[in-house]
């Protein structure tokens, strides 16, 4: 069997592989299973095309832990761990430090080495469903609102119409 893979110019020549998973946008995908099987055991994992290590891809990314992210060199592999694992989780489990807030909106502060500078979060707590919501934020921020408005492209939050 030949397949042929458009992206990044890679060709891969195999007989028969068990299984092929694939995202919506047709890049090497699986979460907590191999994205390539073949029969003779050996597997390839990825997450939305990045290539994992079996450590990380035979975990599911719900499963994944975000204090990885402190031992983590590979800054592409940080950044997948990052989005698999969601800021909600990294600040919860990494201790963010609270720096400001502004009604439903903080601004946190995370130092424990995950990236190269400190990373700045703006923390939304959604008002009718308590779910949270996390954007990173440049790591000047002294302040929520400031943060808020940076996230908007300068529109100051008071000018936001109120939502109930």
């Amino acid at each position: 069997m030949w397949l042929g893979y458009p992206f990044k110019e890679i060709c891969i020549v195999c007989d028969r592989p068990l299984h092929l998973r694939f995202d919506n946008q047709n890049r090497l995908h699986a979460e907590g299973e191999p994205a390539i099987e073949f029969i003779d055991g050996y597997s390839l994992y990825s997450y939305h095309g990045v290539t994992l290590p079996e450590k990380y891809g035979k975990i599911h990314p719900q499963q994944w832990q975000a204090n990885w992210l402190l031992t983590e060199e590979n800054a592409e592999l940080r950044r997948v761990l990052i989005q698999g694992i969601g800021y909600a989780r990294i600040c919860e489990e990494l201790q963010a430090i609270e720096l400001d807030n502004w009604q439903e909106y903080t601004l946190l502060k995370i130092d424990n080495n995950v990236d190269i500078e400190p990373i700045y979060l703006l923390k939304m707590t959604c008002s009718s469903t308590s779910f949270i919501h996390a954007l990173r934020v440049r790591p000047n921020m002294n302040s929520a609102r400031e943060a808020i408005r940076w996230v908007n492209w300068g529109i100051d939050p008071e000018e936001f119409v109120v939502q109930t």
